[in-house]
């Protein structure tokens, strides 16, 4: 595991409350109530978006749906990183989510490239 594998997945451990860390899916689809903090809210609408996007019509081409699922699965983190610099207050945590924005964004670009010469079949 490198550095930044290591760092992501310490940062969306550390994201979820223990019961939830430890729920089936990190507690995807748990709702809050009426009290549930803004951030929490953008982070649930923005996990639900990433995942109804991640739904791809499959081709049997593995190279292909691996490509095309991990674009909005990289574009929800970019999503997520951008609601931790809107409410977080972590320097640490900040510099990560902007890193992570600049990373993802690079490696959107290099997987639409790969659509582009990726057999659609």
């Amino acid at each position: 595991m490198n550095r930044r594998t290591a760092l992501l997945a310490a940062a969306a451990g550390a994201a979820a409350p223990p019961a939830l860390a430890q729920a089936p899916h990190g507690g995807h689809g748990a709702r809050g109530g009426a009290n549930e903090p803004a951030s929490t809210r953008e982070f649930r609408e923005a996990n639900a978006r990433m995942h109804r996007a991640m739904d791809i019509r499959y081709t049997g081409h593995a190279d292909r749906d691996f490509v095309a699922a991990m674009i909005p699965h990289h574009e929800g983190a970019i999503e997520m990183a951008h609601i931790v610099l809107r409410h977080g207050r972590d320097p640490e945590v900040r510099a990560l989510a902007e890193a992570i924005i600049r990373e993802q964004e690079r490696e959107i670009a290099q997987m639409r490239a790969l659509l582009q010469r990726l057999p659609h079949r």
